[in-house]
């Protein structure tokens, strides 16, 4: 097996992974390798979070070679979870990708890249296939076509876009439960707690609208509550902006939808 040995110093900074000299000339060229590889803003705080991890699994290939081939079965997470979510059934993903495949959801060309990648998946599971196995370039190509179904999976159907279209954008019933269940599934930002902008902190300001938030779907907000609400709305259209991270970005716009959804009932009606 293709190993390294381990590091014999713990402090020293990591050097370039000599499995792959020819890659890039130095680290700061694998942010081109990545760059195509955006996130799609509609997925759920889960699905962002397997597929940026993914995405820097391969950046940080450069360091160690295996992080390339973790990083393909790590984008898998978020397409069986996408798969399951949008066809409705939970199978394994060999049949999830032939379901969205017959059903027009993806290419037969991109199905066939998927399927590639769960191959790579299974002989690992079985220990047919090292960590080692893929080089980074290709595990980019295969990463790539996880985002690109991703993306077409998160499209939503004619009908609901007609149906979307007919309601004017009103906000569907149940529509802030359903935020308030993707939120608590969501991860707060890794690096940020104890972070702050502009004098506000991240990890109490999240804890407020989460707990106004509660207090909404429980019975609903007094005055107090409202005005404090508005208040984490304020906080929130001036941090948002100033975050340059793009996980946490996306976790506190998608906080200050649900925010603002809680709000919508205590909007003065226009006279």
């Amino acid at each position: 097996m293709n190993t390294l040995p381990p590091p014999t110093d713990p402090v020293s900074l990591p050097v370039r992974d000599p499995r792959a000299p020819d890659l890039v000339l130095d680290y700061a060229d694998m942010h081109a390798l990545v760059a195509d590889l955006a996130l799609p803003g509609d997925a759920s705080m889960y699905v962002m979070s397997a597929m940026e991890t993914s995405r820097e699994l391969i950046r940080h290939s450069y360091y160690r070679y295996e992080f390339a081939t973790v990083a393909v079965t790590h984008s898998l997470f978020a397409l069986e979870h996408v798969l399951a979510e949008r066809l409705a059934t939970n199978e394994p993903l060999h049949d999830l990708i032939e379901r969205a495949t017959d059903a027009g959801l993806i290419t037969a060309g991109l199905a066939a890249e998927l399927h590639r990648s769960r191959l790579l998946r299974d002989k690992l599971t079985q220990g047919a296939e090292s960590s080692a196995a893929l080089r980074p370039l290709r595990a980019v190509a295969m990463v790539r076509a996880v985002f690109d179904a991703v993306s077409l999976l998160l499209r939503p159907a004619p009908a609901e876009e007609a149906t979307a279209a007919d309601v004017g954008g009103a906000q569907p019933e149940g529509g802030l439960a359903q935020l308030w269940e993707d939120h608590l599934l969501a991860l707060f930002p890794d690096g940020f707690r104890g972070v702050d902008f502009d004098g506000v902190d991240l990890v109490l300001l999240d804890a407020d609208v989460a707990g106004l938030v509660q207090r909404e779907l429980n019975g609903g907000l007094d005055a107090s509550s409202i005005a404090h609400l508005w208040g984490c709305i304020a906080d929130l259209d001036k941090i948002v902006p100033l975050i340059n991270e793009e996980y946490c970005t996306s976790y506190f716009t998608k906080l200050r939808t649900m925010a603002q959804v809680a709000a919508a009932p205590y909007i003065p009606t226009a006279t």
